[in-house]
């Protein structure tokens, strides 16, 4: 490993006489009595009195790592697991989700480490061992922490989530952010019902030739059907009809009718604003993840991941939070729901392929199995990774047997990942107590938003009670694909 550091620069040394030699041979001679001594607990060197410093470095794996301490550490490391970046772009080391949070953090003592991962795109596979080895490159340079806590946001929250299951002895708590925590069979699944509804409905008669859905051939033939697709929404976003179907594509994705905290929220009843909202948001699914984020998975599964073969559309669409919309625009365009509906039952339906799903299954697909403690958190307005896949993962630890270990809170919030430093540092406070305590003490709204207020009272507190509906498909993949 190779590093980097700033530190002090040393001065110049004034030559010491032949009294200070005559001393510091003394004193060397006394440390090397002291080091031959047997070791005790009570002789260990306090990790408080490590030095501010910042470390850079490489990962066997070619992953870039980073390091931060503060001047009085408080023995507490954070490995953070950074979210998604898209195939090609800029793959920098980060060690916190945003500069104001990570200075926070700093301030009160916590030391800080995480990596780039070997690559970018869907790097679950690759990101766990690498975040292993920064833990590791951690030890070596600054010393071994009393309490290693593991957090993530949004792809980083499956790929801390996924350490938390499987490597449990490395960490003593972890904290899902905005997280995929129902797995990658899941997400895929979830991303093609809804291209699956936008090209039955917004395109009848279309098929592989003319908006490929899975299997894609390579990122050109994946972009040629994103671009077709999109052609097609922005047209039917014209018409009454076109924005119905685009609201009933978007209530199968669970797209909420507010989900970007730069617009105003709408009223409960103003489904013409919230299908707005959604039009915005499936416009973007249809651009990145649908097709460019999918076609960059699929090489790494190795073929088409996902399958709505058996899935019952109209079930699903009778559990989505949307469902009243869905039906008001409806009605409101003087369309027939149920023949849409059978439209979709009737369509050619999309079969996995079992060694693409076994990958998935394999290093994205959390079992519940939870060791240690686990806090998870999540904006209420996520259009990209929806709030119900909290549910699944709810589900999956309730199975396992493992419920006391899980708590799971969220933010009154529009937005991926949109959390104030207050609310973050609330979150880490809310694992760190349930470590020290031994309990999860008061994890209530009123609870986590005074924390919250405490750690930054200049930015916004907005936990609010709140329980995400069922999550409506399979979430783990033996067995279960078409």
């Amino acid at each position: 490993m190779t590093r980097t550091a700033r530190s002090r620069a040393l001065g110049s040394r004034p030559a010491r006489s032949r009294t200070a030699r005559q001393h510091a041979v003394g004193l060397a001679a006394l440390l090397l009595l002291v080091a031959a001594a047997p070791a005790s607990a009570s002789a260990t060197p306090s990790p408080a009195s490590s030095p501010a410093r910042h470390l850079e470095g490489t990962l066997p794996s070619g992953a870039a790592y980073m390091i931060d301490t503060p001047d009085h550490w408080n023995g507490t490391v954070l490995l953070f697991s950074h979210g998604y970046r898209p195939e090609g772009s800029p793959n920098p080391a980060v060690n916190a989700p945003d500069e104001p949070t990570k200075q926070l953090l700093l301030k009160e003592g916590y030391a800080l480490v995480g990596s780039s991962y070997a690559t970018t795109g869907w790097s679950v596979e690759q990101a766990v061992p690498d975040q292993l080895a920064a833990l590791d490159a951690f030890t070596k340079e600054v010393g071994a922490a009393r309490r290693t806590l593991a957090w993530g946001q949004s792809l980083g929250g499956l790929i801390t989530t996924t350490i938390a299951e499987r490597y449990p002895g490395r960490i003593d708590g972890s904290l899902s952010m905005c997280g995929l925590v129902h797995g990658g069979v899941a997400n895929w699944n979830s991303t093609l019902d809804a291209t699956f509804a936008l090209r039955t409905l917004l395109a009848p008669g279309a098929g592989d030739a003319d908006v490929r859905l899975t299997g894609f051939k390579d990122a050109a033939d994946a972009a040629a059907s994103a671009k077709r697709l999109g052609e097609t929404l922005g047209t039917a976003q014209n018409s009454a009809d076109g924005r119905a179907r685009i609201a009933l594509a978007a209530a199968l994705h669970a797209i909420p009718g507010w989900n970007d905290p730069r617009t105003p929220r709408p009223a409960p009843d103003d489904y013409p604003a919230q299908q707005a909202n959604q039009y915005t948001a499936v416009r973007g699914l249809v651009a990145q993840p649908g097709f460019a984020w999918r076609a960059e998975a699929e090489r790494r599964a190795g073929g088409n991941m996902s399958w709505n073969t058996g899935v019952d559309y109209s079930a699903m669409l009778a559990r989505s939070s949307q469902y009243k919309e869905v039906k008001a625009l409806y009605k409101s365009a003087g369309l027939s729901l149920r023949d849409d509906l059978r439209a979709l039952a009737r369509a050619p339906r999309v079969s996995a392929e079992p060694r693409a799903v076994r990958y998935m299954a394999d290093h994205a697909a959390p079992s519940g199995r939870l060791d240690k403690p686990q806090l998870t958190i999540h904006t209420t307005g996520d259009a990209l990774v929806p709030v119900r896949t909290e549910s699944a993962y709810r589900q999956a630890v309730a199975e396992a047997g493992r419920s006391p270990l899980l708590r799971q809170a969220y933010t009154e919030n529009a937005g991926h990942c949109t959390f104030s430093p207050g609310e973050q540092l609330a979150a880490v406070h809310t694992i760190d107590h349930r470590l020290t305590s031994g309990s999860w003490g008061d994890t209530s709204p009123s609870a986590l938003n005074s924390r919250a207020q405490q750690a930054d009272p200049t930015t916004e507190a907005r936990y609010t009670t709140f329980r995400p509906g069922p999550y409506p498909r399979p979430f783990r993949g033996q067995g279960l694909f078409g």
